[in-house]
């Protein structure tokens, strides 16, 4: 649990300024649809940290915030590859791969959260 809690925490974070950092000359060219799907990624982040302190402070809405979290951040993700508005560095066909392993990654965690028998006592 501690894995996932530090992934929402730290990981995320770093992953939106990667992405933040690499598209802000994209701003330029595309205008308004970077600038929102950066904002999405921002609160879709933010939504992860929350949830990553939730679980490190083992709270008791600490599963259902991080499934929230998690499928905040898949939608975000998926949406900003599968669609022009966000700039990418994929070479033509690699976008399935990559949107295979985003759901394979998610759904590995989210598949944790409704199994693990840590996470259930947190619950009680």
């Amino acid at each position: 649990m501690r894995v996932l809690a530090l992934l929402l925490t730290v990981w995320e974070p770093v992953s939106f300024a990667a992405s933040a950092a690499g598209s802000f000359n994209a701003i330029a060219v595309r205008g308004f649809p970077v600038v929102a799907v950066l904002v999405l990624r921002l609160g879709a982040t933010a939504v992860c940290v929350a949830a990553g302190r939730a679980l490190l402070d083992r709270r008791m809405s600490a599963p259902l915030l991080a499934r929230i979290a998690l499928l905040l951040s898949l939608a975000v993700t998926l949406f900003s590859a599968v669609t022009p508005f966000f700039p990418n560095n994929r070479l033509p066909g690699e976008t399935a791969v990559y949107v295979a392993g985003t759901v394979a990654y998610y759904g590995a965690w989210l598949a944790y959260l409704s199994r693990s028998k840590q996470v259930a006592a947190l619950v009680r």
